[in-house]
């Protein structure tokens, strides 16, 4: 759901000039749901990736930007940014924050091909996401803490009362619940926060690059293992064999500790709660009349139940702490 479905040629070869490249050939992609995101080619034949920030402003995306780089050095399979010869990393387009990216190859898979050599894998980069905390220079606050979470769900009241009442009055009663079961005390670091399967690219088994750091923030890196276990290893329900892979991964590289494991249930809580309220207001909310959204809420709802049911009991209480 880009906010752009296209970028003039001229405009196109002026924002490739400000990069010090000459454009060819702009596509828009259909891909992103916060920001429009477009695919390049210069007159030598090679592809880039371009954004146009739809949300966040300058100094954000050049916040994102720099920790991209930062990333990079550590070791951190990242896409970063291409430098404008002032040295920036973003133009402006339309008034809004414009940057490019080499094209990286790979695929995103669909969750029938999520195995647990894959969550392996998956649990092992995000750890070194967390380890490359001390390495960076600042680490933003974030968008989606509690009180963000709670000025969105009294927009859907706001707004659409009759259509999402029930189910926002649900969130907000769990998130009062569960916010106040947090552990204060859980380390902290640089956290993705939305580590999806169309923000990873694969080539073969290999991790090409973890994408879309526009969420990364400050948090509990319990609580970005829970989001990345909600992301990818719930299929009709939890599959234990994929998030036990995932944690052994994590814990292979970054071993949680007794106190992080036992704050599992909780941070995934919060994790489901997140989305199920985003999904709303991105979603559901923006979803033309008659149409059902591209993403249903309801369904991080199915998997708040689950957690609650004890669905990751069993695997929690096996993994050995660090």
């Amino acid at each position: 759901m880009a906010y752009l479905t296209a970028i003039a040629d001229e405009d196109a070869r002026e924002l490739g000039h400000s990069f010090g490249i000459d454009v060819a050939e702009i596509e828009a992609l259909a891909a992103g749901s916060v920001n429009s995101n477009f695919r390049l080619v210069d007159a030598s034949g090679r592809v880039l990736f371009g954004r146009v920030y739809e949300e966040q402003g300058k100094a954000g995306a050049l916040a994102e930007l720099a920790l991209l780089r930062e990333l990079g050095a550590a070791g951190v399979p990242v896409v970063e940014p291409l430098l404008r010869p002032n040295g920036l990393s973003v133009s402006e387009y339309a008034g809004k924050p414009f940057a490019l990216f080499p094209w990286k190859n790979g695929e995103i898979l669909c969750q029938a091909r999520v195995t647990r050599q894959v969550c392996d894998a998956l649990g092992r980069a995000l750890a070194h996401v967390h380890l490359a905390s001390p390495a960076l220079s600042a680490v933003p606050e974030g968008r989606f803490g509690v009180s963000d979470l709670e000025l969105r769900l009294e927009r859907v009241e706001r707004e659409a009362a009759a259509r999402y009442a029930a189910d926002a009055a649900f969130i907000r009663e769990r998130l009062k619940q569960y916010s106040a079961r947090r552990d204060a005390e859980l380390p902290h670091g640089l956290i993705h926060g939305d580590l999806f399967r169309d923000n990873v690219l694969w080539d073969g088994g290999r991790i090409a690059a973890l994408l879309d750091f526009e969420s990364a923030s400050k948090g509990p890196y319990a609580y970005d293992v829970m989001v990345t276990v909600l992301a990818w290893c719930y299929g009709q329900g939890f599959d234990p064999e994929l998030v036990r892979s995932l944690l052994a991964g994590h814990q292979a590289v970054r071993p949680l500790s007794r106190r992080e494991l036992r704050a599992l249930p909780v941070e995934g809580a919060l994790g489901a709660l997140r989305f199920a309220t985003t999904r709303i207001t991105d979603y559901a909310m923006r979803a033309p009349e008659g149409q059902p959204p591209l993403r249903d809420y309801r369904r991080f709802l199915a998997r708040l139940a689950g957690i609650e049911q004890g669905a990751l009991g069993g695997v929690i209480t096996g993994m050995g702490p660090g």
